[in-house]
C-alpha cells in the first residue's frame, strides 16, 4: 500500500483549481491569475513525481537539484514556447519562466529543510 498524499500537495491542487474557476468566471487578480499558478507548478509536479516514485513504486528516490532545474527547464519550455507556438491560449512570458524557477527553488530548499515530501511522511 503506498503512502498518502500531503495535504500540502492538496492544498495547492484546490488553490489552483480555484484560480482557474476564477478565470473561468471572468473575474482576474493580476499577480495571482498570471504568476502563481506557474510558482505552484514546478512543486506540484516534483512531489507529485516523488510520490509516484517511493508511494507507489517503492523506491526510495529524493529530486536533487538537478531533477529540480530540469523540471524548471522542461516546464517552461512546454508552457513557454512549445505551447504558445500550437495555440492562441499560450503565452510565451519570461516572467512565467521566472515563476517555475522561484516555484522550484522554494521546493528544493523547503524540502530539504522540512522534509516536505512523501518519502518523508
Amino acid at each position: 500500500m503506498g503512502k498518502r498524499i500531503s495535504y500540502w500537495f492538496f492544498v495547492g491542487l484546490a488553490v489552483w483549481i480555484f484560480i482557474i474557476v476564477l478565470r473561468k468566471k471572468g473575474m482576474y487578480i493580476p499577480v495571482i491569475n498570471d504568476y502563481f499558478t506557474d510558482c505552484i507548478s514546478v512543486p506540484m509536479y516534483c512531489y507529485l513525481i516523488e510520490y509516484i516514485m517511493n508511494g507507489l513504486l517503492g523506491f526510495h528516490w529524493k529530486p536533487d537539484l538537478k531533477f529540480v532545474l530540469t523540471s524548471v527547464l522542461y516546464l517552461s519550455f512546454l508552457f513557454e514556447v512549445l505551447c504558445p507556438g500550437i495555440s492562441h491560449r499560450f503565452t510565451g512570458d519570461i516572467f512565467d519562466a521566472l515563476a517555475y524557477a522561484a516555484g522550484g527553488m522554494a521546493y528544493y530548499f523547503l524540502s530539504l529543510k522540512y522534509r516536505l515530501s512523501p518519502a518523508s511522511e
